[in-house]
């Protein structure tokens, strides 16, 4: 049967019909959107009136977020900042070294079989007087339990002796960028890079494959895209075994699940001649709420770890240039590949020179392979400069930036990693748009929190945690904003046909919201109240938000 929801304001999205009061809905579609008396169908149908006093607009699309987010939770988290839990209470931040190894030890405490690993989560040395956590602070938890903390960027683990002698690298002799040694010549217990954290991850309780996350998580994961208003989400750096493969078909096909994933299989341990067909054939299985078949490829490391590639001067604090965690020919391959074979890419570049490089890399795969509608995307690029979004425009590349790194690194980018003039040019929304390159907002969840209206708010004022403003031109508008977290996003994803807008055809997915948006002061804008969402014209309203 027709379905019809009534709202006091429907927001499409849709410059042609922007503004609505009903929309009605067949089997999970969108019919028509107007007022009631310019859509009544003709035949049989049924009203839902509980949104007649509220605000519904288009389900936002998270267009970088990773599934372990609500994985994690399982695992002690260590963040410097105060975080929502997936049930809606609040975890409080830890604020320095000593306050880490108390919470720790106080989790010890709790683990009955001496044999568990203790593993935690968030950890951001950079907002500590102590910026260096070596294995011998971590041994003043626990000599006899493997311990290991995942930093906040994913790009960092820090481990305790024993953990490190469980993956066989408590010893000299080691020479790797991905293990920094100590004066004794041992690894400190800093483990730097995806494929090096990987051989260490199994020994530290925090599983082999740690980046698929698992059931119970990923059902955390879809509680807490319900809880930030959105409806479409990336899983942006997935293995994809075939375990993980099922594990998340199965979920997403449950029939409370209420979110769509759209899964990016990651080329880690794996050359790019062998990538391409196992990414074909996991496109076959793609259902309406798991798309599969297409790649993530991470160029470089984190800024705020040191492991960014930069240009030159390099880090304001003289730190040396980070890593590569891709061999550039190996990048230049698979764009290639992926453009001969019709594969959707997305790759991570936070510092400029990595940015450089895929530029690079993809003029010359196109050169061999044309193609007008690729929307290879390149996922943070804080550091890009103008030239550089030039270039990506003529070559039909897209942006997502992080705008969230303003509010939670910013000062330290001012003051310690790229310094004041590259600071505020950081993740620059206003020079991507004007330089005409499609451009979505992020939250890279679970580095920072999952909540599209936050990334909103953090493109539109451009605040760091301790109040200043970084780049007053690169500020966008709230309808730029609200454009880069739906249909924006949508886009780079290659399902902007499907969602990002309510309009004939596409999904009914929505944001129910308390306000209007755009009767919200712009620096009030993360405070709007979301009170759940509508998949495929199902309601999922968060408990106790009336």
């Amino acid at each position: 049967m027709i379905k019809v929801i009534q709202a006091k304001k429907i927001i499409t999205m849709n410059p042609r019909n922007p503004i609505a009061t009903h929309m009605s809905i067949l089997n999970g579609k969108i019919l028509q959107v107007g007022s009631m008396e310019k859509i009544a169908p003709v035949e049989k149908y049924e009203l839902d009136d509980s949104f007649k006093d509220l605000i519904i607009m288009p389900g936002l699309v998270e267009g970088h977020s990773h599934l372990f987010e609500g994985t994690l939770w399982n695992k002690l988290y260590c963040g410097y900042f105060d975080r929502q839990k997936p049930d809606g209470s609040i975890q409080k931040g830890t604020k320095n070294v000593t306050e880490l190894i108390s919470n720790l030890k106080h989790a010890e405490d709790k683990i009955e079989d001496s044999k568990t690993a203790l593993s935690g989560w968030g950890l951001d040395p950079i907002y500590f007087s102590d910026k260096n956590l070596d294995r011998l602070i971590l041994d003043k938890v626990s000599e006899k339990r493997p311990i290991g903390i995942l930093h906040a960027s994913g790009h960092k683990l820090n481990v305790n002796s024993l953990g490190l002698k469980l993956a066989g690298f408590l010893r000299t002799g080691i020479n790797h960028d991905g293990l920094p040694l100590g004066k004794d010549g041992i690894p400190t217990g800093e483990i730097r890079g995806a494929e090096t954290i990987a051989l260490v991850t199994k020994h530290v309780g925090l599983g082999k494959d740690w980046l698929s996350g698992d059931a119970e998580g990923l059902r955390n994961f879809g509680k807490i895209c319900v809880r930030a208003g959105v409806t479409t989400a990336t899983d942006l750096a997935n293995l994809q075994t075939d375990e993980a493969v099922e594990m998340m078909l199965k979920v997403t096909s449950e029939a409370d699940f209420p979110a769509r994933i759209v899964s990016f299989r990651y080329m880690q341990g794996i050359n790019p001649k062998e990538l391409i067909p196992k990414v074909l054939e996991l496109k076959k299985k793609s259902t309406e709420n798991l798309r599969l078949g297409s790649i993530k490829i991470v160029a470089d490391g984190s800024i705020q770890g040191f492991t960014a590639r930069l240009k030159w001067p390099g880090y304001y604090n003289g730190a040396p240039n980070g890593m590569w965690y891709t061999a550039p020919e190996h990048i230049q391959e698979a764009y290639e590949l992926a453009l001969e074979n019709n594969i959707l890419v997305h790759t991570h570049t936070n510092g400029d020179e990595a940015t450089e490089l895929a530029l690079h890399c993809l003029e010359g795969a196109l050169a061999k392979f044309p193609k007008n509608d690729h929307r290879f995307t390149l996922q943070h690029c804080q550091l890009a400069s103008t030239a550089q979004f030039k270039r990506m425009h003529k070559l039909g590349m897209c942006a997502n930036l992080f705008s969230n790194h303003h509010f939670y690194w910013g000062d330290e980018h001012y003051s310690l990693t790229v310094g004041p003039e590259r600071a505020h040019r950081m993740n620059a929304c206003k020079t991507a748009l004007k330089e005409k390159v499609p451009l979505a907002i992020h939250s890279d969840a679970p580095v920072t929190p999952l909540g599209p209206l936050f990334t909103a708010w953090c493109a539109m004022n451009r605040l760091t945690f301790s109040g200043r403003t970084l780049g007053d031109y690169e500020k966008i508008n709230k309808m730029e904003a609200l454009y880069a977290i739906t249909l924006g996003a949508a886009f780079t994803l290659k399902i902007d046909h499907e969602v990002g807008s309510l309009e004939t055809g596409k999904k009914a997915d929505c944001c129910v919201l308390e306000e209007d948006p755009f009767d919200v002061d712009e620096i009030k804008f993360k405070d709007q109240k979301i009170l759940g969402t509508i998949k495929g014209g199902k309601p999922y309203i968060i408990e106790n938000s009336a």
